[in-house]
């Protein structure tokens, strides 16, 4: 089967990053001006190829597109995978890439070695993790961002980054030796690495090797749900998040939902239906961990006073949330969490990035004093008898104070999940899916009613901590008056986070359509028999036509 260009579309978002790294190391340090060109240039490359893969993956109603990179047929070579789900996380990554790029250009990008190659190569490793269709790969592009991430968390320097940054790489280090021993045993008892292979053998491992495989798969979800914020294995990350410059922060928002994908992608390939007794092994597992993980970032939340600590246990919500919606085992429940996982993913973003320009003009103990002077009436005129005619009614609001308050009342809608934003959309399709199952089937291992009306109370008390915690936060950063100058913005920082808000509210309104995406996604991913049959099917590339 002879290929067109378009069909070499999939591979792009890993070589082209990876090209791209190695040119910017060769240009060497003194040159970032011409290494941010270079940046920008691949990222906006990136999207575009992003869109196109979309495009290409929601061209019918079952659609996976497979590359066989060295044209060895699967399982034995390396296979790449493209259907819906690794389509929107492309473009997601792409989206978040792009903003953080954006902004890191106006000071961030010059505050430490190497930020450019380290970021296109974790956009690599990025992209390699949504594409590929074999575990030992996805260990490779796993271990490659985590490398780019421990640079980038590190950028900057400072006593903080570097204690954060340590905690972090030693978390993730021992993560990256529990995926391996985990992948050794499944492939110990399946013979393959394969993920399509590994779904079809794993129906066929015999009772006695049942239980090693089934803790091989344990110990490997045990790395990712490291990865992804899950409780009791999530105490990294708010420090982590909070120490870590903002556009690197706003990049890492979408490095925990590698977790979550895999877990999502894995368990609903490796024990669906067809895995005989092992069917429905995780899902009861995700779901208790999702909750216990919704609660813990809901008392976090409610402790935070610092914006950074803040925003990561807005992640550890986030994250909790998807794992929760995954353990339900539904499919309609898995297309409100799609959409959740965009929603918020965006408005995380733009929250990271908009933390450091609402901290920019504050000074230590100015809430302090403003809170003082105001308890004692001291912030207002003693002469009672001042003639009200002549006196100015309100107070001039800045454009950067404007801006910086409705980006940050929008953010607070769609994180708490209140009307009339995305968020309000993605929470109400969950608890409608969920409280709602008639006319539905429920899956394997379904769980019982008496765990909706858990997560349903989950959802809300997060809903309402967060408004109370993001109140807290407005109110001391535009309400309460402290004589502060006001922020000077640019125009390259204001538009990065204003772009995803856009985005959030464009979701909003195109609910309808996306909803239709995600449910075409949800339903493959829970029947994924066109998945397996299009991997292992797939032909080698020959001249003149197709060689089996």
């Amino acid at each position: 089967m002879m290929l067109s260009w378009h069909d070499h579309l999939m591979i792009v978002p890993i070589v082209l990053p990876m090209l791209v790294a190695g040119l910017m190391l060769l240009l060497g340090e003194g040159r970032a001006t011409a290494k941010a060109v270079v940046n920008v240039a691949a990222t906006v490359t990136l999207l575009a190829v992003a869109i196109a893969l979309l495009r290409q993956a929601d061209a019918g109603p079952v659609r996976v597109a497979v590359y066989l990179a060295a044209n060895w047929p699967a399982p034995f070579g390396i296979a790449l995978a493209l259907d819906r789900l690794s389509a929107i996380m492309l473009l997601l990554t792409a989206i978040m890439a792009l903003g953080s790029l954006l902004y890191s250009l106006a000071r961030w990008h010059r505050a430490g070695v190497h930020f450019h190659p380290l970021f296109q190569l974790q956009l690599m490793g990025l992209n390699g993790a949504f594409l590929t269709a074999d575990l030992f790969n996805l260990f490779v592009f796993f271990e490659i961002l985590l490398a780019a991430s421990y640079g980038l968390l590190l950028h900057g320097s400072g006593p903080q980054r570097v204690k954060a940054g340590l905690h972090y790489i030693a978390v993730n280090l021992v993560g990256s030796s529990l995926f391996l021993i985990g992948v050794a045993l499944i492939y110990g008892v399946t013979g393959t690495l394969n993920m399509a292979d590994v779904a079809v053998r794993i129906g066929q491992v015999e009772a006695s090797d049942r239980m090693l495989m089934e803790a091989g798969a344990a110990i490997l979800g045990v790395a990712f749900l490291t990865k992804a914020g899950a409780w009791p294995l999530n105490f990294w990350l708010p420090p982590s998040y909070a120490a870590a410059s903002p556009p690197a922060a706003a990049l890492f928002s979408i490095m925990t939902k590698v977790g979550v994908y895999v877990i999502l992608r894995l368990s609903l390939l490796m024990f669906g239906d067809q895995a005989g007794e092992s069917s429905g092994f995780v899902q009861q597992w995700i779901l208790y961990i999702g909750l216990a993980t919704l609660t813990f970032g809901t008392l976090g939340m409610l402790a935070s006073q610092n914006t950074g600590r803040l925003a990561g246990f807005a992640v550890i919500i986030s994250s909790g949330t998807l794992l929760s919606a995954i353990g339900f085992g539904r499919d309609s429940v898995t297309a409100a969490a799609l959409f959740y996982l965009v929603s918020s993913t965006l408005a995380l973003g733009a929250f990271f990035l908009l933390q450091e320009l609402m901290e920019r003009s504050r000074t230590f103990g100015a809430d302090l004093l403003a809170v003082t002077l105001e308890a004692f009436g001291l912030d207002r005129p003693v002469d009672a008898e001042e003639d009200m005619s002549t006196t100015d009614i309100g107070v001039a609001i800045p454009a950067a104070m404007a801006f910086l308050g409705l980006s940050f009342i929008a953010c607070a809608l769609v994180l708490s999940g209140l009307p009339p934003l995305s968020g309000f959309v993605a929470k109400f399709a969950l608890l409608t899916t969920i409280l709602n199952p008639d006319g539905l089937t429920p899956e394997i291992g379904s769980p019982e009613p008496v765990l909706a009306w858990v997560l349903l109370g989950l959802l809300v008390v997060s809903g309402l901590t967060t408004v109370v915690s993001l109140t807290r936060i407005g109110i001391r950063a535009f309400w309460v008056p402290s004589g502060r100058a006001q922020p000077r913005l640019r125009v390259i920082e204001v538009f990065p986070i204003a772009a995803m808000l856009v985005l959030g509210i464009v979701l909003m309104v195109q609910a309808q359509p996306a909803m239709r995406y995600f449910t075409d996604t949800a339903r493959a991913l829970h029947h994924p028999d066109d998945y397996v049959r299009g991997i292992m099917s797939a032909r080698q590339a020959g001249p003149g036509g197709a060689t089996p």
